[in-house]
């Protein structure tokens, strides 16, 4: 048995880009930057960015696109695919690509009316669920 899992909660880095296979299944991808910040060898702080491509399908997908735009803090659970291409100067290049199963908006919406989700969860297959009330939450 075999497993792969990963977790990922940043920011995206640009807008989400919708489209549709032939087959009519919508297909949404956009980067996501993960921030860290540790000492360097003189003992400053330096910033240090990881970014993934994220891949959602269906009605996930769709949802994204919707409400999700650059800047937006996102959680995304899925399954981490390292992708090997050459650039154009023929080098060998590799980038981390999650293929999303689970996406749970962060944080509200920055200038966006209140009909967008902040802090509801969508699952694959699933429709956006609502947010609960502060009565809802147990703690």
């Amino acid at each position: 048995m075999s497993f792969n899992k990963i977790i990922v909660v940043g920011n995206l880095g640009r807008d989400p880009e919708l489209r549709y296979t032939p087959q009519g299944t919508p297909v949404c991808s956009f980067s996501l930057a993960t921030n860290e910040r540790r000492k360097d060898k003189t003992g400053e702080l330096v910033d240090h960015t990881t970014w993934f491509r994220v891949t959602l399908w269906g009605r996930q997908a769709e949802t994204a696109s919707q409400y999700l735009t650059k800047g937006r803090p996102v959680y995304i659970e899925g399954r981490l695919r390292v992708e090997e291409w050459t650039d154009r100067d023929g080098k060998s290049r590799h980038t981390l690509e999650v293929h999303a199963t689970d996406m749970q908006f962060i944080g509200g919406a920055k200038g966006e009316d209140s009909s967008s989700p902040e802090g509801g969860t969508v699952e694959a297959e699933s429709k956006a669920q609502s947010n609960p009330s502060d009565d809802d939450i147990p703690f």
